[in-house]
């Protein structure tokens, strides 16, 4: 079973530490608490940014902090080789943020962290967070409050949204994974159903999907078949989304009539879960659940 949990002791280094987006994420991510212990920069002539110590490369970084997660915040281009780095390494969990990763390399990449038992969450992922501990990635702040509320999304962007909205309503998360929006990724909705049947902290779960792929139809299985039974909620983006229009992520692709609105409510519905047609309509009904 894929474990995503990970808490304030848990090392963690920063590939791409020296670019803009690794500036200014270790910067955010360190400062909500996460043990960031070394950031990864071949090139730099400074020791320490963000007050992070550097290192030429992962194995470097690992044996002098013995780090076992890193965030990836490199090029599309780059990434697979960062990835083979951080493995070789010893990481253990990886998330990456990245968009664009060329379909070939993700291939490789996912048989390479199934084959060493690593966890990938990406690509394309707006990252994950344990709220109120830990965070490895972009989510924001203002929308991590801990709660009972399991939570897996697709978009950041739709997500930051949901989970702001629900924190201000008084609700909170347990563990949020943002899988990503690719078509090749590390972890799938289907693949974190057992980890929150059994996560004690999760009363009840929200998946914030989008037309397009079988991924959201494919959890609906994974839930018939592992008999959950916590409740379960589902916000599904893109139901006027015009046919023939290239939208989206790059896994939102629809395939005769799977990948729609329709068949994913459907299949959803058919396993249990309550699918709601708008934001503010997800946030009433979660909220009378929980509350």
């Amino acid at each position: 079973m894929i474990n995503p949990r990970i808490d304030r002791n848990t090392r963690v280094i920063v590939q791409g530490i020296s670019g803009r987006a690794g500036k200014l994420h270790s910067r955010l991510m360190k400062e909500y608490g996460t043990n960031i212990v070394g950031g990864i920069s071949p090139k730099m002539e400074v020791k320490e940014i963000n007050g992070i110590p550097l290192f030429p490369d992962c194995a470097a970084a690992v044996k002098a902090t013995a780090a076992s997660a890193c965030v990836s915040l490199v090029g599309a281009m780059q990434l697979l080789g960062a990835m083979q780095e951080a493995v070789a390494a010893g990481i253990r969990y990886i998330v990456t943020p990245t968009e664009g990763m060329p379909v070939h390399d993700a291939l490789k990449a996912q048989h390479l962290v199934r084959e060493k038992g690593v966890i990938w969450i990406g690509a394309s992922t707006p990252g994950m967070a344990i709220p109120g501990i830990v965070k490895l990635g972009f989510l924001p702040d203002d929308s991590l409050q801990p709660g009972a509320l399991g939570l897996m999304s697709k978009s950041g962007t739709l997500s930051y949204e949901a989970g702001y909205r629900l924190a201000q309503a008084g609700v909170g998360t347990s563990v949020w994974i943002g899988v990503g929006g690719d078509p090749v990724k590390g972890t799938r909705y289907a693949d974190l159903v057992p980890f929150y049947a059994a996560d004690e902290q999760t009363r009840a779960l929200l998946i914030i999907g989008e037309i397009g792929g079988r991924e959201e139809e494919d959890f609906a299985a994974a839930l018939n078949a592992h008999r959950f039974t916590k409740p379960v909620f589902a916000l599904i983006a893109g139901r006027t989304a015009p046919e023939g229009v290239a939208m989206g992520h790059a896994g939102a692709l629809i395939h005769g009539s799977h990948g729609t609105y329709a068949a994913k409510r459907a299949a959803l519905e058919a396993a249990g879960a309550a699918v709601f047609g708008s934001l503010n309509e997800m946030v009433q009904g979660v909220c009378a659940r929980l509350r």
